[in-house]
């Protein structure tokens, strides 16, 4: 308390005590015990009342005792209701919460998993994807400051995300392993890996790895049909010491569209498991392929990058050249990428006037480029700034969701002020030197149907290993170019509907359905009502819902159809405007493709946390393990908080109470 505050306190305790003995004691004629009384009361409601107006901060200590955390994960997936353990992880839970030495020792914390995870609320054993990794990781996060240990409640087997067994945990992990831990003799398809497009007349490879689990040589035919029609077939050998075989074989694409084709492993004597012997795949054949040149005066890494990228989809060709090579024949490509263009690129630009990516940077000309009426110009100067990009979420020429452009690293260009036409539509913006501004980063410009993009700045290889490193894989950075690919690319007249869907999945997995709906001036509609009708191509049942307006675009997922075909249509309110499409819903289920549970792993995954596998017959055993291992204490905590007086609401109604005891006493005794 600071010394002034004190020095406040002093004078007030003396004027008080002086203001109540000039009522009750000067001059007074007698003495008697109430006037003793209200001196007392006067003294101390007028000290309270004048202590309230000075409001000193009061320093008070609170003691906190933390408990260690226990993390409990279980898994509510589908293969634990296969494996008939659903009743058991409901009772292993309910031991775990009614234990009394782990509810004195432990704060308990209940979690679910399937592909994600979530706060226990109740198990329905429906999640058709299973993400150890993922539940592990998020624990590991939210409790990354304190005492904590997790049990984990699985069969170990894993259908999605990274391998769990090597994830770098810090704290003890216990697993209860359920279900059947036996070795049965097995014959399954773990794999496929299929491209989703081919050319008509074209050969397209599919890659088949085929797993067998027992103990004595067995031999088997893998299949490939289409159509009812067997268009591939082998006969393999497997034994324990070569449990695993890789088909690979080349089909011809006959018929243009999506084509349906399933594979098939033959069943073996005395296997349990025969639904993970069959697995389905789609291929849709088309009949044409855009052919991308990019060009550039000089060798960068971006070029690399923009290839990897755009050919990520089968359906695009890349080829690139040097602005000096006479060999190139324009007439064979549809799309462009001009990459730092100079003086060099006049006779291009005067040949080429739509369907174009322009990258700019540190060795772009552009006095040059300020020459060509392309909707924008620099006015730039010999210094080079690095840009940050800022999604601008009113784009909405075409659909581009943000992915995390704004951790990407740097962008190097000209340092200049850009100016745009009214036709240009910006995606990001430019941000440095920690300022964001309006200035463009990547913009479109499109009038009289000729469209192109101008991206500012150099280091996009960047863009792409950064988004790797925040995905473990490329697609999302390429499929976003890809969608800038496929706007500009694209001579035909936009449709004003654009929907996208799946042409296969699995059983039990939500039917997600995404649409882009604009304007006759070509502008995202946000007003608009759609509709989506699905119907079974073999029962004629139909199921009609509504979309959802989610981040500029227009989402539904449906749930709770069948195996089979079906096709659908989606309709705009009070507008002849539809779009239609088909999809297939295979019964392939994922967690029913395990014989038994993966105890190894988990295992492994408990000794490379230092913690310990237990089996559902040894719960008690894992409950005492906990409650006295002496590495799991309670932490108390103290922590000062400074509170103003007048916060405490109780000081002014004691003060009100004794001023109010005062008057009514001296009313009573005749003394007002």
């Amino acid at each position: 308390m600071e010394t002034r505050t004190l020095i406040y306190i002093i004078i007030a305790i003396l004027l008080s005590i002086a203001i109540a003995f000039f009522q009750y004691f000067y001059k007074a004629k007698n003495n008697s015990k109430i006037n003793i009384l209200l001196f007392f009361l006067k003294a101390t409601s007028f000290f309270l009342l004048i202590l309230l107006f000075i409001n000193p901060q009061i320093e008070t200590i609170e003691k906190v005792n933390n408990k260690p955390i226990l993390s409990v994960l279980a898994d509510n997936s589908l293969s634990i209701k296969y494996f008939k353990e659903d009743k058991k992880v409901a009772s292993i839970l309910k031991k775990i919460q009614e234990y009394k030495e782990i509810q004195d020792k432990f704060n308990i914390q209940l979690f679910s998993f399937g592909a994600k995870i979530a706060v226990l609320d109740s198990l329905s054993f429906s999640e058709t994807q299973t993400d150890i990794s993922q539940a592990i990781k998020s624990v590991n996060e939210l409790n990354k400051n304190t005492l904590n240990a997790s049990i984990l409640i699985s069969d170990g087997n894993q259908t999605t995300g990274n391998d769990y067994e090597y994830i770098n945990a810090k704290s003890k992990i216990y697993p209860i392993v359920v279900g059947d831990t036996t070795l049965y003799q097995d014959l399954q398809i773990s794999q496929l890996n299929v491209n989703k497009y081919s050319y008509i007349k074209n050969k397209f490879p599919v890659e088949a790895m085929l797993y067998y689990e027992g103990k004595e040589k067995v031999s088997a035919t893998f299949s490939i049909s289409n159509g009812g029609k067997k268009v591939f077939s082998k006969r393999l050998q497997f034994s324990p010491s070569n449990p695993v075989q890789t088909v690979l074989t080349n089909l011809t694409s006959d018929k243009k569209g999506i084509q349906y084709y399933s594979s098939a492993i033959s069943k073996i004597e005395n296997e349990k498991n025969t639904k993970n012997n069959y697995q389905k795949f789609s291929v849709e054949v088309i009949d044409e392929q855009t052919k991308v040149l990019v060009l550039s005066s000089f060798l960068h890494p971006d070029l690399g990058a923009i290839k990897k990228a755009i050919e990520s989809n089968k359906q695009r060709k890349v080829t690139i050249a040097l602005i000096n090579d006479k060999k190139i024949n324009y007439a064979d490509y549809q799309f462009f990428v001009f990459y730092q263009p100079n003086s060099y690129f006049k006779k291009v630009f005067e040949k080429i006037p739509s369907n174009y990516l322009i990258i700019s940077g540190t060795k772009t000309d552009w006095r040059f480029l300020n020459t060509q009426q392309l909707g924008f110009t620099k006015e730039a100067i010999n210094q080079t700034e690095n840009y940050l990009a800022i999604y601008n979420t009113d784009f909405l020429t075409f659909l581009q969701k943000d992915i995390g452009f704004n951790e990407f690293p740097p962008l190097r260009d000209k340092f200049g002020t850009v100016d745009l036409t009214n036709d240009a539509q910006t995606l990001l913006y430019q941000k440095f030197a920690g300022v964001e501004t309006k200035q463009p980063l990547l913009t479109t410009i499109e009038k009289n149907d000729k469209k192109h993009a101008v991206l500012f700045g150099e280091g996009i290889w960047k863009w792409r290993a950064a988004s790797f490193l925040k995905e473990q894989n490329f697609e999302t950075f390429d499929a976003f170019l890809g969608n800038l690919v496929q706007y500009l690319a694209s001579n035909k007249k936009r449709k004003r509907l654009e929907v996208k869907s799946e042409n296969l999945y699995t059983a039990n997995t939500p039917i997600n359905i995404s649409a882009f709906y604009v304007d006759k001036n070509y502008k995202f509609d946000n007003r608009a009502s759609l509709e989506l009708t699905v119907t079974n191509t073999k029962t004629k049942s139909k199921k009609v819902i509504p979309f959802s307006l989610i981040n500029n675009s227009y989402q539904v997922s449906v749930e709770g159809l069948l195996a089979g075909e079906y096709s659908y249509k989606v309709s705009v309110a009070n507008q002849n405007i539809n779009s239609f499409g088909k999809f297939k819903i295979t019964d392939y289920q994922i967690e029913e493709q395990f014989t038994n549970a993966n105890h190894k792993k988990l295992n492994s995954l408990a000794v490379k946390t230092k913690g310990k596998l237990f089996y559902t017959d040894k719960i008690e055993n894992l409950l005492r393990e906990l409650t006295t291992d002496t590495s799991y204490y309670t932490v108390q905590k103290s922590s000062t908080k400074n509170q103003n007086l007048i916060d405490w609401k109780w000081v002014l109604f004691l003060t009100i109470t004794l001023f109010s005891l005062e008057w009514f006493i001296r009313k009573y005794y005749g003394k007002i």
